[in-house]
């Protein structure tokens, strides 16, 4: 508004001023004007200073935000492949790949490696579950139908009568297509079928995220599978979802050797030993195959301890949570309840 009175006073014409004292009131007017522009553009310069400050305040914050967010987000895509480092996204793939590798000679591999106690590990699980007849149970990461099979078999051969009916029923759920198709081929020469009263169902899923409704099945079983997940506390998680109330949670996996005093030392340096050096070299022989399990003995080296799991379990919403150890801690039972 000054300026446009400041250039109006001196156009003249029409326009000039018509006031006593012209000179005096014009010079008057332009010194208080000048001194208020002045003031304007020194008010006007150090608003703009404090502005650039501010933004660049802001910007520095947000810049460090940004970076801060970007390494953690980085740091949380990672993960370990056996002992390897690899992003998150690619462990699926690469473990999906392991197993579509070692499907045919799996259950083969399994007694060569163990010395065939893996079947009494097995045994043991599913004595421990004690499934009676009617029962639904989901067994994940069950491919070849190993647990299946004998949960199936111990709720036919039962002469137990149970307030859930006769209609027993195992869902075997895997996310590889090469481990149900051996799984579904023995099947049928155990003479299971998808229907009837004993039935065995085939369905293709991930661990984390199953194709099963909330509170479906009366027990969640997991056997050596859940440490070749890339968050097994999703894996829990998503067995408490699907169990129903009073439904149990039972987990077969390989641990480790706890301490047994003096002779801990020995034990867990021959039990390295083999694992490092005969179970890669059998896997070259009889699967032609040794990286894979390579991997397979290094992943479990990377689980977390009976103890750690257990506080993961409990984490998830579980009750009675307790673990039982098979041949010193080589491999462990977990149970919980959704109470």
């Amino acid at each position: 508004m000054s300026i446009w009175l400041l250039k109006s006073g001196l156009r003249g014409g029409n326009n000039q001023w018509k006031i006593q004292g012209q000179r005096e009131l014009k010079s008057s007017f332009l010194l208080q004007s000048t001194r208020k522009l002045d003031g304007n553009v020194k008010n006007s310069n150090e608003s703009v200073k404090m502005t650039k400050k501010r933004e660049g305040s802001c910007q520095f914050r947000s810049f460090h935000s940004s970076k801060e967010w970007k390494r953690e987000e980085k740091e949380e895509e990672k993960t370990h492949f056996g002992f390897k480092t690899v992003n998150k996204s690619e462990k699926a793939d690469l473990v999906g790949n392991i197993f579509h590798n070692v499907a045919e000679k799996y259950d083969l591999m399994n007694d060569f490696m163990s010395g065939g106690i893996h079947r009494l590990w097995k045994n043991e699980f599913v004595e421990t579950l004690n499934p009676t007849p009617g029962m639904k149970v989901v067994d994940v990461a069950g491919g070849t139908g190993d647990i299946a099979f004998r949960i199936a078999e111990t709720m036919k051969s039962s002469t137990l009568s149970s307030p859930l009916g006769s209609n027993s029923k195992v869902i075997v759920c895997d996310i590889n297509p090469s481990m149900l198709t051996v799984g579904r081929s023995r099947s049928i020469s155990k003479n299971f079928t998808e229907e009837g009263e004993h039935s065995i169902n085939w369905v293709a899923g991930d661990a984390e995220s199953l194709p099963l409704p909330d509170s479906s099945v009366d027990a969640y079983t997991i056997a050596f599978g859940i440490r070749n997940c890339t968050h097994p506390h999703i894996v829990v998680r998503e067995a408490f979802r699907v169990l129903k109330p009073g439904g149990r949670f039972l987990c077969l996996e390989f641990s480790h050797i706890e301490s047994m005093g003096a002779a801990n030392s020995m034990i867990q340096s021959i039990y390295d030993s083999y694992s490092f050096n005969v179970i890669p070299f059998i896997g070259g022989i009889v699967a032609n195959d040794r990286a894979s399990y390579q991997y397979l003995v290094e992943s479990i080296r990377k689980f977390p301890s009976q103890q750690q799991f257990c506080e993961i379990i409990e984490k998830e919403g579980f009750s009675s949570v307790s673990y039982k150890n098979l041949t010193m801690g080589v491999a462990a039972i977990h149970s919980g309840f959704k109470l």
